[in-house]
Order: C-alpha cells, then structure tokens, then sequence
C-alpha cells in the first residue's frame, strides 16, 4: 500500500508533488492531528441505541424459512449525534451534547453510555411517552442477518424544545464550535435549527450542519456536510465528476447562504467549496470498504480541526483522513490521534494489515463474495528466512488473498516479541492479513475464517476441519 497522500486542487493532470513537499505536507498534518485533542465542541441532535446482537447461522428454522442465529455477546454503543460524540471523544476533544430520550430502558442504557466516556458533559432531557430510538443488529459470519427498529420521529415537545435553547446558550460559551447532527429523529425538527444558527452567530460560534437533506432548516450555517448522494438529490441529477459535485455543491451554498460545503463522497474522498473555490481531497480506496458511521467520524474530526484554530481547508484535509481510517473498518468505528498519525506513513499503511479475528473473519466473507480464494498459514515466524518467505510465497501463489495466523508471544517459547514479528509479516507484499492466534486453540482460528487452503504440516492441530467446509491442506 503507497503511502496516504493529499491533492487538494482540482487538476488532476498536475504531476506529484517532489517528497520533500510531500514530507513537509505530512510534517503539518501531523501538528494539527496533534491539535485535536485541544478542542471543545457542543453537539446537539437525535441521540439513537445501537445494538448489536452477534452469533453463528448454521442451520434454518423449522417454524419457518429463516436462519437461526445462536447468540454469542451482545453489544451496545450510543448512535447517531452519540456516535459523532464518540468520534469527539475518542479524539481527546471535551465535548458538551445536548439531546432528547425517552423514559424507557433504552433511554436510560444511551444516558450511561454516554455518561460514562470521559470528557462529555451530557445533557440528556427525558421526554416522557417518548420511544427512545434504538436499532438492533444481528450479525452472522460478518454479516448482517436482520435489523430492526423502533423509534418516534415526531417532534419534541415544545417546551422541551425551549428547555433545550436555554441549556445551549450557555453551552455555546463554554465550547468553540456546534454541530446540529439531524438524523431526522424529531429533536432538530421545525426551526429549531435557525434559533439555534441564530444564538451561535450572536455568540460568535461556529455551527456545521449535517442533516439528512433537508437544507433549508439550517440556512446561514458555516459549514454543510452532505454525502454525495444527498447533494445529488438536492441537484436533481446523477453527479458523475469533480466538476459536477463542484457545481451543485456551490449551488447548494448560495441556495441557502452556507459559508462552506463539505461534500462526504466516502470512498472518493472529499470536496470542499467555499467562496474561494473548491478543493479535492482524494483518499486511497480501502479494499472492502465499510462506509457505515464515515459520515459522524469526519464531521467529529472536521469541528475538532476547527475548534482547534485550524484552518477550514486544513481541518477538511483531516477529516478526509478520518474518512480513510473509518472505511478501513467494519462496522461503527471511531478514528483516534494514533490511527490518523500512522495513515501518514507507509508504515502505518502495512501496520492497518494487523486484525482481531472477527476483522479477519469479516474480510475473507466478503473475499469469497467476490469468487476469491482465500488461504491460511500459521506459525511463530521468529525470523523470516528464505524457508520461511517460500512458504509464504507459495501459499500467496495458490490463493488469492493469504492471511497468516501469527501465534502469541508465551513464556514457553520466548523471542522475537509478537508486536515486531506481525509488523515484518505485515510489511510483506505476500500477505494480506495478520492475526495473533493463541497457539494451544488453532482449531478455533481456522473454524472463524474456513480458508480454502491451509498450508502446513498434515498432522497440524485443526487441519481435519478444513473437508468439513470444502478446504484442503496443502502440505509443507
């Protein structure tokens, strides 16, 4: 994987820049990365549960045509405008978040997740008869089976909604810049947003709005940030081109007196236009990409870059980069000071190989998907000389996508420590994927993933269980 770099002019047809540029342009990246955690930010919008209900489908119900899923952990993290807090959070940011739940569990379970992250200040109002919103997904095999969903979408109630403007207020003078992150869910709704666009520009406070659309509600904010697809809607048409997102993007900017718009395009970057012009910020395409929750981490990062002092071209720049890390993974992902420093290099680009099992399991489903053979290796690899890099390479050979299974450091076998032997096999154009496996259960890595081909010894623990998927053993 080249190293992670920028353009940031619409001339595609200009050559690269010379790598002392390039250096000194990671060189001021990395300062205004390091300045994020130096930034208050108030959030106000639709705070949502998500669950996620994870397990194993290995037969169909007869009650019915549909997969039984059999359970093994459940997890539970905040959601919509929480996710963007989390986002904030995990940047070191201080944030204050203002938003509606019900009086119900769900409601009460979102107060202590977001309660419990160091740094946020939560003011969460209880609407009573409310339906705190909260989604639930059940996962197989890195896939979603099923989803559900409750929620009430009405609008608040308007006394809250007054109770709501007074909190800002002084929430606004305690922190720099304001997102309205609308999901829809009824707390943005009506004109709430000009009041509070309104109370924001008496203060001298920066607001960026990420709604769902529905533009007009937040006329005059300073920054705007749809994806592509909500652009093309407001534009009536398919938007195909750099120049196409530009035209509508400066379109939507006059239409509604936004002082910029930041459009997110997920996996072709970002374009910024504001009064000067616009600017396009490319990011290298992760493979498999997961676009879920890209949108919430780069407009955390964008308002944390300005409520750091950044420049708004400079903090866009940054928030590409948090788009990069968040389609890196799967599933809702937060970016932190460490993961956006090491997409600088092309160290961190060959460390990003380095996955938990469920990554790796994720990744060889959606492999198979696209008709990829997929093969496994496994073993300590304390040194890698030329045995040990054939092996390699003759597994890469008869695959299309090679993970190797890394075992543990143990006190029964001390050496080269894990962390430096899966950064050498990382940094290998041979393989695709590590992933530590602890040494006395191999049977239970090789079950997770079911590869198409194990190359070891014939006798090697878990090596019976690849017939029972249609896998072979390619002995050494």
């Amino acid at each position: 994987m080249d190293e992670f770099q920028f353009r940031d002019t619409a001339d595609d047809l200009s050559p690269p820049p010379p790598s002392t540029h390039r250096e000194a342009a990671n060189a001021e990246l990395a300062v205004a990365i390091r300045r994020l955690a130096h930034s208050s930010v108030l959030v106000v919008g639709d705070a949502m549960l998500d669950r996620y209900i994870y397990g194993t489908v290995e037969r169909v119900s007869r009650e019915a045509p549909v997969p039984v899923l059999n359970v093994d952990r459940e997890v539970a993290v905040p959601g919509g405008a929480g996710n963007v807090v989390r986002n904030l959070g995990a940047l070191g940011a201080a944030v204050a978040f203002v938003s509606v739940v019900g009086d119900d569990q769900a409601g009460s379970d979102l107060t202590g997740l977001i309660g419990s992250q160091p740094g946020v200040e939560p003011w969460l109002l209880v609407q009573g008869s409310r339906a705190t919103t909260r989604k639930t997904r059940y996962m197989a095999q890195g896939q979603q089976v099923l989803r559900t969903d409750r929620e009430d979408a009405s609008p608040i109630h308007p006394k809250l909604a007054e109770r709501m403007l007074r909190i800002l207020r002084d929430a606004m003078l305690a922190t720099t810049v304001t997102i309205l992150s609308d999901y829809g869910k009824g707390v943005l709704s009506g004109d709430l947003p000009s009041h509070i666009i309104n109370i924001a520009r008496n203060s001298s406070r920066m607001v960026i709005a990420d709604t769902r659309g529905d533009f007009s509600r937040f006329a005059g904010a300073d920054v705007v940030t749809p994806t592509s697809e909500e652009l093309e809607r407001f534009a009536g048409q398919r938007l195909m081109t750099d120049d196409a997102i530009s035209t509508a993007a400066e379109a939507l900017r006059k239409k509604h007196n936004f002082g910029a718009v930041l459009v997110n395009r997920a996996e072709d970057g970002m374009t910024l236009v504001d009064q000067t012009g616009a600017m396009h910020f490319r990011i290298e395409t992760p493979e498999d990409g997961d676009v879920s929750g890209v949108a919430d981490t780069s407009v955390a990062t964008l308002a944390a870059g300005l409520a750091a002092g950044l420049e708004l071209s400079l903090a866009a720049k940054v928030a590409s980069i948090a788009s990069f890390v968040a389609l890196s993974r799967h599933g809702i992902a937060v970016a932190r000071e460490g993961d956006l420093l090491a997409a600088l290099s092309p160290q961190g680009s060959a460390l990003r190989k380095i996955v938990p099992l469920e990554t790796a399991a994720s990744r060889l489903e959606n492999w198979r998907r696209e008709g990829w053979q997929t093969a496994v290796t496994l073993g300590r690899f304390d040194t890698l000389g030329p045995e040990q890099l054939r092996r390699l390479e003759r597994a890469r050979t008869e695959s299309d996508r090679l993970v190797v299974g890394l075992e543990r450091d143990s006190s029964a076998h001390p050496g080269t420590p894990e962390a430096v032997r899966a950064a050498q096999l990382a940094c290998l154009d041979t393989v695709d994927l590590v992933v530590l496996v602890d040494s006395s259960n191999p049977a239970e890595f090789l079950y997770a993933l079911r590869p198409d081909l194990l190359v070891a010894e014939s006798n090697h623990p878990g090596a019976e269980l690849l017939p029972t998927w249609g896998g072979r053993v390619a002995a050494l």
